[in-house]
């Protein structure tokens, strides 16, 4: 409370001081100096406004919740890995105490306090007690009574939901943002994903004969690809290429002999954070010595965090499985 007191004392200093600015220019200067300073003053006060750092500010989040966070959060504990590079992307990450298990982006969250994952470690996190904590529909979903705990300790929660689109990664950014006080940051973030995938979609004009691409998530035996409300499927509708797997929905399982049927021009795998030489393992299968991708060796490894994540790096997964699978038209 006192915080806030500060903050719109400080606030009601700047505006008084301006007042006196203005009625001292106007004995001195006149009317249209008046009218400059009020100007000015009036362009401070939009300025302020649309800078997204105003507090108290409420949103609604992936719950469909209602949150009102009281002043700009100092400390941050993100439980879920694209929370945190959204974070990081925004420049929040000297406010971040607390990180999944499973974080590996940016380099720095090695060093930050790992609070569980699926399973949150609830005792540590009200230890650490940031004032803000990112988490998931899936903890929104299964662990009510920790998130009533975070709250009641004055922590405010806020769920950020799945994502199974560009669009729907833009508004996570925006949310996350707006909840931190970073809103024109986001608004950057978004603006330059949207701007680098229109330029992307005008290079892919230049396609004449789409190529048909199997994505492979993971190797064989149990092998899975990825169809329709996917981002991998998104990404290769832009880059005019056609997914092998464009009848499936979501994360799907197949054999091998459906996926040499698809008879596949390029081949991407997603694996080799921990399968070694996945290229390599594809082109010695036995049986798939016709299939296009195989014969012409197009086969590539692309890293699984880019084009599945749900954050600021999704762009850069385009543009890699598009240097690749066309790289006459994207690599000039």
């Amino acid at each position: 409370m006192m915080k806030k007191i500060v903050k719109k004392w400080g606030l009601f200093s700047v505006i008084l001081l301006l007042s006196i600015g203005i009625i001292v220019g106007c004995g001195t200067q006149g009317q249209k100096t008046q009218d400059k300073a009020v100007a000015t003053q009036n362009d401070k006060k939009e300025a302020f406004k649309d800078s997204g750092k105003q507090f108290p500010v409420t949103i609604t989040d992936d719950a469909n919740r209602e949150v009102t966070i009281e002043e700009e959060p100092e400390t941050i504990v993100s439980i879920q890995t694209s929370n945190t590079e959204i974070a990081f992307a925004l420049g929040l990450g000297d406010k971040i105490i607390g990180v999944s298990d499973y974080d590996n982006y940016p380099p720095e969250v090695e060093k930050i306090e790992k609070v569980g994952a699926q399973d949150i470690n609830s005792e540590l996190v009200l230890t650490l007690l940031p004032d803000i904590a990112l988490v998931t529909d899936y903890h929104y979903k299964t662990h009510p009574e920790t998130l009533k705990q975070f709250e009641d300790a004055g922590i405010d929660v806020v769920v950020v939901g799945s994502a199974e689109s560009f669009e729907d990664v833009y508004s996570k950014i925006e949310m996350i943002g707006t909840a931190t006080g970073s809103k024109i940051e986001a608004e950057k973030i978004v603006t330059d994903m949207k701007e680098r995938i229109q330029a992307i979609k005008d290079k892919a004009a230049a396609v004449k004969d789409k190529k048909k691409v199997w994505v492979e998530v993971s190797p064989a035996p149990d092998i899975f690809t990825t169809g329709q409300n996917t981002f991998m499927h998104e990404m290769l509708e832009t880059i005019q290429a056609t997914n092998a797997a464009e009848d499936q929905e979501g994360w799907v399982k197949m054999t091998e002999e459906e996926i040499v049927k698809l008879n596949p021009d390029v081949i991407i795998t997603t694996y080799g954070y921990y399968v070694d030489n996945p290229t390599a393992g594809v082109l010695s299968r036995e049986g798939w010595t016709e299939v296009p991708a195989v014969k012409n060796k197009n086969v590539f490894d692309v890293d699984s965090d880019t084009v599945t994540r749900p954050g600021p790096r999704l762009i850069e997964g385009v543009e890699t499985l598009a240097e690749l699978i066309y790289p006459e038209i994207y690599k000039q």
